[in-house]
C-alpha cells in the first residue's frame, strides 16, 4: 500500500527544535463540505499568512474524486494558463507572539476517510499534539445585524465554553472533519469543533466577519495569538455589500426584519428563563437548511470566491 503521508525532514527537525514541550495545538480547516460563508476556508488563508513551514504532504491523489468535484482550470486565448491544483498539507505556524502550532489545509478527502483520520491520528502522536481544533460555518436562521454566535462541540466537556446549546438532537450528513471528532473521542484525544452560525441568505458569500468569530473562538481556546483583527478591511468590504444589496432589495430587508424579531425574541426568553416556542429553527428544521445549502454549494469554489 503506497504512503499516504510525506515528510519533510527539514520541517520535521524545526518543529522539533521549537514545538511546546507540552499540549501542541493542531488546527485542521479543509475546503470541500460545509463551509458556510467560507469561513473556515477564510480563517485557513489567513493563517498562511503568518510564517509558515512545510512538515508532510498528504497523497491527495488517493483522497480526491476527481469527478465529483473537479478542481477549476483556466483557459487563455489558445492555451491552459492556469489550474486550481489540489493539496493537503501540514504545516507549522508561528503565532503572533512567535508560538509554534500546526495547520492542516487544502481540500477534504473524498474517499479513504478512515485511513485518513488515522494517518492525523499518527501525525497527532508522533508531534505531541495535546489539543486538535477545526472550524467552519453553518448556515442558520439568524440575522447579521446581531452578534456571531457558535457552536463549540467536542470530545473534552472542560475545555468548551460553558454556553447553553442551540441544538437538540440532529442529523445531517457526515464529513471527514466531524468523523475526525468522534473517532477521536473513542480514542480519547482532545477535539474541539467551533462552528460559526452564518445567515442563511448569505451562506454562500464569502463573510470575513464569520472568520473572524471563528478565530476569536480558536483564541479563546487554544491560548493562540492569531490576529483576527487583520480581516477587519475585507469585513469592511463585505458589510458595505450586504448594506448596498439591502438598500436595493424591500425583500432582503423584510428577511431580516423578521430574522432580527424572531432573534431578539429567543435571546429574550432565553435569559428570562422562559421556554422557548418558535424562534430559532428546530432540528429537523436545521437538518432541511443544511441540505439545501449543500445542494446549492459547489465543492471547486476557491475560498474567495
Amino acid at each position: 500500500m503506497a504512503k499516504l503521508v510525506t515528510w519533510n525532514p527539514d520541517g520535521v527537525a524545526q518543529w522539533a527544535a521549537e514545538a511546546p514541550t507540552e499540549g501542541a495545538v493542531l488546527v485542521h480547516s479543509l475546503r470541500g463540505f460545509l463551509d458556510a460563508g467560507k469561513a473556515g476556508a477564510i480563517v485557513a488563508e489567513h493563517l498562511r499568512t503568518f510564517e509558515t513551514i512545510n512538515l508532510a504532504t498528504f497523497d491527495i491523489d488517493a483522497l480526491l474524486d476527481y469527478r465529483s468535484r473537479r478542481p477549476e482550470m483556466t483557459f487563455s486565448v489558445n492555451e491552459w494558463t492556469g489550474y486550481d491544483e489540489p493539496y493537503l498539507d501540514l504545516d507549522m505556524v508561528r503565532d503572533g507572539s512567535g508560538t509554534p502550532f500546526l495547520l492542516l489545509h487544502g481540500f477534504e478527502p473524498d474517499v479513504k476517510w478512515e485511513r485518513y483520520i488515522r494517518a492525523v491520528r499518527e501525525i497527532v502522536d508522533r508531534l505531541g499534539v495535546g489539543l486538535t481544533l477545526g472550524t467552519h460555518g453553518i448556515p442558520m436562521a439568524s440575522p447579521h445585524t446581531r452578534p456571531i454566535s457558535t457552536t463549540v462541540h467536542g470530545t473534552r466537556q472542560d475545555l468548551m465554553p460553558d454556553a447553553p446549546s442551540l441544538f437538540g438532537t440532529v442529523t445531517v450528513p457526515a464529513s471527514a472533519q466531524n468523523l475526525m471528532e468522534y473517532r477521536f473521542g473513542q480514542w480519547g484525544l482532545a477535539a474541539i469543533n467551533v462552528a460559526v452560525h452564518v445567515p442563511h441568505y448569505l451562506a454562500q458569500s464569502a463573510y470575513p466577519q464569520a472568520a473572524q468569530r471563528a478565530i476569536k473562538g480558536l483564541e479563546d481556546i487554544s491560548g493562540l495569538e492569531l490576529k483576527p483583527a487583520e480581516l477587519d478591511e475585507a469585513a469592511a468590504r463585505a458589510q458595505e455589500e450586504i448594506d448596498r444589496q439591502m438598500s436595493e432589495s424591500e425583500e432582503i430587508q423584510a428577511l431580516v426584519g423578521v430574522l432580527e424579531e424572531q432573534y431578539d425574541a429567543f435571546v429574550q426568553s432565553r435569559g428570562e428563563g422562559i421556554p422557548v416556542e418558535g424562534g430559532l429553527p428546530s432540528a429537523d428544521e436545521l437538518g432541511a437548511e443544511f441540505e439545501k445549502f449543500l445542494a446549492q454549494q459547489r465543492w471547486d469554489q476557491p475560498p474567495n470566491a
